[in-house]
């Protein structure tokens, strides 16, 4: 029987991550990192010439990204863009930094409203969960079995990889690691399913001699089959050990360790998976990683609102405010981009102490990387049911997160289906955003 990979597996990514993946763990005992192969080939990725759009504002002002995930639906009207009227949630309405107003649910964010811009004017069709997060997650509605990618293997495409040995994109508290869309295996993040254990299973349980006698057999029996195989993503299994054991063996670990962390810092963001995962998030943009998200769930209220969002909208209050906060201090903020998001918004009428599912119009937050501080863009009606003015699509949200990271949103991209494709699916970027 042949341990060498079949044809279709060669032909498929998905099998070539999997094969990769079992090879390191039956050969090396790991369990980390296909996600290290070919670092080096991202690295010489050629970048396009010249952004058609680098003349405008805040192109390239952001060399980091913290993509801030609320699952299940935030509601706009009972956080960031307050009612009267009918549409009136439990919580008041109160007057933050600047013309800002926020809700009572939101007192800590509300003293830093100062350095954020809040989009008012969000708008989608897509009005259930899955299908709205993808949505939200990579700027493209989900068509059949094709992945988009999100902005983190865009820019590891254009840019190249941001650190020698650390990943450019980390996904945190997320079952799933789909993040790469069509773009290469090495282009995906690397999921930390409980930030507060950190990378697991970077030790190998056998001994560097064994691991170089394994290393060379697994050459050995690859030199003959490689010089085979047309498909580029065999020579990669070579480079994925070379770069596994690279980071292995790095004192760049460090960067996933909190416990590093002073206590009066590990207070400030709490003890809970949003409070832990965006203290990792900004270690992490501290030590070179270019694109962290951070996902929390909890926000589809369709009953109970008021308790929710104390428990839940409390928590997130106190640890984003603590991580703009910790970002300025640390003089990163500037040059970090931070966006929260949710897939919809929910709706207006306010029923069973709660509100259905609402994509027609919502709420999303930016803050740093080049935005304007205490800013609101666009709006939503009187009701919170549609936008008012400058509508927002998803696609246009990540076109403008691009814009900021640096990347040429305008030029296309062939997958390997033969279709062209742009970071924001074409959409236009919003510069008005922009100081």
């Amino acid at each position: 029987m042949s341990i060498l990979p079949s044809a279709n597996l060669l032909r498929n990514p998905e099998d070539r991550r999997s094969f990769i993946e079992k090879c390191a763990k039956v050969s090396f005992g790991l369990s980390v990192l296909p996600f290290f192969t070919r670092i080096a080939e991202a690295a010489e990725t050629p970048g396009a010439a010249k952004a058609p759009n680098a003349g405008l504002p805040g192109f390239g002002k952001a060399k980091r990204v913290i993509f801030l995930q609320l699952n299940g639906g935030m509601s706009h009207i009972d956080t960031f863009d307050p009612k009267t009227g009918a549409s009136k949630g439990p919580g008041s309405i109160v007057s933050a930094k600047g013309d800002m107003q926020l809700t009572s649910y939101l007192p800590q964010t509300a003293k830093i409203s100062d350095k954020i811009t809040v989009i008012r004017s969000m708008t989608a069709k897509v009005g259930v969960h899955a299908s709205a997060s993808y949505l939200m997650r990579t700027g493209f509605e989900q068509r059949g079995t094709l992945q988009h990618p999100t902005i983190g293997a865009w820019a590891q495409h254009f840019l190249g990889a941001s650190h020698k040995t650390l990943p450019s994109s980390v996904t945190v508290n997320r079952s799933s690691n789909h993040g790469n869309g069509w773009f290469p295996a090495a282009y995906s993040p690397l999921p930390i399913l409980n930030p507060a254990d950190g990378l697991l299973d970077t030790k190998s349980p056998v001994s560097e001699a064994t691991v170089a006698k394994r290393t060379g057999l697994l050459a050995e029996l690859d030199s003959s089959f490689g010089g085979k195989a047309t498909d580029e993503s065999v020579k990669s299994y070579n480079e994925f050990y070379e770069s596994t054991f690279q980071l292995m063996k790095s004192t760049d670990l460090k960067a996933f360790d909190l416990s590093a962390e002073s206590a009066e810092t590990k207070a400030r963001y709490g003890k809970s998976k949003f409070g832990q995962g965006c203290l990792l998030a900004r270690r992490l943009v501290e030590n070179g990683v270019r694109f962290v998200e951070v996902a929390i769930g909890g926000w589809d209220m369709h009953a109970g609102l008021d308790d929710r969002l104390t428990d839940v909208g409390g928590d997130f209050d106190r640890v984003y405010a603590a991580l703009i906060q910790d970002l300025e201090s640390k003089g990163l903020l500037d040059t970090t981009l931070v966006v929260v998001a949710s897939e919809f918004g929910r709706k207006p009428s306010f029923e069973g102490g709660g509100r259905g599912h609402h994509p027609l119009v919502f709420s999303t937050v930016l803050a740093g990387g080049g935005v304007k501080r205490g800013f609101v863009f666009g709006a939503s009606d009187e009701k919170g049911y549609a936008p008012k003015e400058n509508g927002v699509s998803p696609g246009s949200l990540h076109a403008t997160i691009a814009h900021a990271a640096g990347l040429p949103v305008q030029t296309d991209i062939i997958t390997p289906a033969g279709r062209p494709m742009q970071v924001g699916n074409k959409a236009a970027p919003q510069t008005g955003v922009f100081a």
